[in-house]
């Protein structure tokens, strides 16, 4: 199968078995990495009896892997255009295996802190590779759907490190053999993309003879691309979009139980309705963003329900066990728009780029992942659990102001997209 087969012509039964292998595999890949972003924040209560942590200890762990991925996410891009997709896809499901390695042997702090940074350097180059097999191998018409299964499975990462890693732990009576099989997770996985490394190699794309005076292609400066106020744009919506989902995950429950009297027992039901309605509303999302200029309409429609949902939170009186009812409706919402968020990176990203613009982009999700969680925790120290859910608003309303003015920067540059791929 060929990129171009891939993109123009009508598709044979065979070429669409192989998409769906292709998004099958890069997407259970993505679900690894979203595991490892929560490999040690599980296992903290026993991680800090083991060696007598404090919680600013434990805390400088998660900021240790955020800021490692943020920082090489955005080198990363480089490295996956240059040498291709596989090799670095390869490198980073390996990484997983040493980091969960070296955490199940640390013999103290130190070594914890290596194993993080280890993760992080892991989880860096994500986006760029997957994004860059995903645009090469999938054809326009279905990247949509592409990117929700790809999101979901995401999402069921997250979902399912707690429940295997305490799991585990509480089965064994080990912390320990938790992570080793945190380590055999990734090994099959990277030896799934193993036996499918032809699939999903991406190939070179040979660009057609430039117009009277226009650069040649391959001859631009590597950095180019940072000129794009669409990059740029692009970012900052990812940055605000790490800003309201940090503040979901971090303290979003708990604000609404000291609001709404939410019984302990619900309390942790919260968030998971969250990360399952977010699977299902990317489900549908996939299938309505058949057309690329339709993104920015599909995130104001998704983020805007949202942040109506959040705002009732905050102001409404005690709502009691109805309390995950809202998380859920919240959590549709959002990730109905994922793909579409998705889609408008990818209408950012100039031929040849791909995984520079995905490094650049994505490196906002880590850095606000990383600030998100003390912004909403100094306003719940301060006794303000209303306002937790009211700047999840405001995070949300500013996600849509930021889709619309990225949109109308690749509007042009996503309808040629359409017609020649990436």
């Amino acid at each position: 199968m060929t990129a171009q087969s891939t993109i123009a012509g009508d598709e044979t039964r065979e070429q669409r078995t192989e998409v769906r292998k292709v998004v099958g595999v890069i997407s259970f890949a993505h679900g690894v990495s979203h595991f490892f972003h929560l490999i040690l924040a599980p296992l903290f209560p026993w991680l800090k009896i083991a060696f007598d942590l404090s919680y600013a200890e434990l805390g400088l762990l998660m900021s240790i892997f955020f800021i490692v991925s943020g920082s090489g996410q955005a080198l990363a891009g480089f490295v996956v255009d240059r040498v291709g997709a596989l090799p670095v896809l390869l490198g980073t499901l390996a990484l997983f295996v040493l980091a969960a390695l070296v955490l199940s042997v640390a013999p103290g702090y130190p070594m914890l802190l290596v194993g993080a940074a280890l993760a992080g350097l892991g989880n860096a180059p994500f986006h760029p590779v997957d994004y860059s097999i995903i645009n090469a191998r999938v054809p326009v018409a279905r990247l949509g759907r592409a990117y929700a299964m790809h999101g979901v499975a995401g999402s069921l990462g997250w979902g399912t490190a707690p429940v295997f890693l305490v799991g585990l732990t509480t089965l064994t009576g080990s912390w320990r053999l938790a992570m080793v099989g945190a380590a055999l997770l990734a090994a099959t996985a990277l030896a799934t993309v193993w036996f499918n490394r032809r699939r999903l190699a991406t190939p070179v794309t040979e660009h057609a003879a430039p117009a009277p005076g226009a650069p040649v292609p391959g001859t631009e400066s590597a950095t180019a691309f940072l000129r794009l106020p669409a990059v740029w744009l692009s970012f900052a919506f990812f940055l605000t979009f790490a800003m309201a989902l940090g503040g979901v995950q971090s303290f979003a429950a708990k604000a609404a139980s000291d609001l709404h009297n939410v019984p302990l027992a619900l309390v942790g039901v919260c968030l998971s309705a969250y990360m399952f309605a977010t699977a299902a509303g990317m489900f549908l999302g996939g299938y309505l963003i058949s057309d690329p200029q339709r993104a920015e309409r599909m995130i104001g429609a998704g983020f805007g329900i949202a942040a109506v949902v959040a705002i009732a939170v905050a102001v409404l009186p005690p709502l009691g066990k109805s309390i995950p009812v809202f998380f859920a409706i919240m959590g549709f919402a959002a990730g109905m728009a994922t793909p579409s968020r998705d889609m408008l990176v990818k209408r950012a990203a100039p031929p040849g780029a791909t995984g520079r613009v995905y490094g650049v982009v994505y490196s906002g999700l880590d850095i606000g992942m990383s600030v998100s969680p003390a912004v909403f925790g100094i306003l719940m120290d301060q006794g303000h659990p209303s306002m937790v859910w009211l700047g999840i608003a405001l995070f949300q309303g500013l996600l849509i102001v930021n889709a619309f003015r990225a949109g109308a920067r690749t509007r042009v540059r996503g309808a040629q997209a359409g017609a020649v791929g990436t």
